[in-house]
């Protein structure tokens, strides 16, 4: 890994969503690599992919795994950023089929509350300016899209795409276990995930105040008009 950023101006380091095993064992293995390679290549600059409420170091399931990959990769660079993004918009590819055959969104999420959200495509340029920016020390930026969003925002969208309504359902945590298993996803990735889930009803999927805050500019009816041009394929 180190001979992959020798001679790198800088880079952007992620710690991959957990599809198998343990989300906290892995992100220790990669984190340590990282920083490791980091070092030894003596790269100069890096942006790091974090999540809004990775400030947390437990409620927040699978988020406080970044919370452990920044204090990994604290330091790994002359310049360290990380940038802590809001709930991917891409992330409700995974019920779009459903939204496109029944009109009903699937969601874990309370309808009415507003949490930041950002489409990928802003994480990108995101990421990318800040790579382009002169810096010295650790900087944290919280990025979310142009405004903060609810699952109602969000079947409001699809309704503008689809040219339909589109109703909210939102699932009971008792039904959310057997829902994931059902679906495939592995136990210790299930309760990373359920934990997530939970820490943002609580109101832990927050922004830090001493940080850095910025906007995309993805509008979310846009980002989900590219959801649905991705699956709509299967779907129709």
């Amino acid at each position: 890994m180190a001979d992959a950023l020798k001679g790198a101006s800088g880079a952007f380091l992620i710690n991959p969503p957990p599809v198998s095993g343990d989300p906290y064992a892995r992100t220790e293995e990669l984190g340590a690599a990282l920083a490791d390679a980091a070092r030894r290549a003596r790269l100069p600059k890096a942006v790091v992919l974090s999540s809004i409420g990775a400030q947390h170091t437990s409620g927040t399931g699978v988020i406080a795994t970044l919370n452990r990959f920044e204090a990994l990769l604290d330091g790994v660079a002359p310049a360290t950023a990380f940038l802590r993004s809001g709930y991917f918009v891409e992330t409700w590819g995974e019920v779009a089929e459903t939204v496109m055959s029944e009109s009903v969104l699937p969601t874990f999420l309370e309808p009415s509350q507003r949490i930041p959200m950002v489409s990928t495509i802003d994480v990108g340029r995101t990421a990318a300016t800040i790579l382009c920016e002169e810096w010295t020390g650790k900087r944290v930026v919280e990025l979310g899209g142009p405004e903060d969003w609810s699952t109602g925002d969000v079947a409001s969208a699809f309704a503008e795409v689809l040219g339909r309504p589109v109703v909210p359902v939102p699932v009971p945590p008792e039904r959310r276990a057997a829902l994931l298993a059902e679906e495939g996803v592995p136990g210790e990735v299930a309760s990373a995930l359920l934990g997530m889930y939970e820490g943002i009803a609580n109101g832990l999927f927050m922004h830090q105040e001493d940080s850095e805050h910025r906007r995309g500019t993805i509008s979310l009816t846009a980002a989900i008009k590219r959801v649905v041009a991705t699956v709509e394929p299967a779907g129709r």
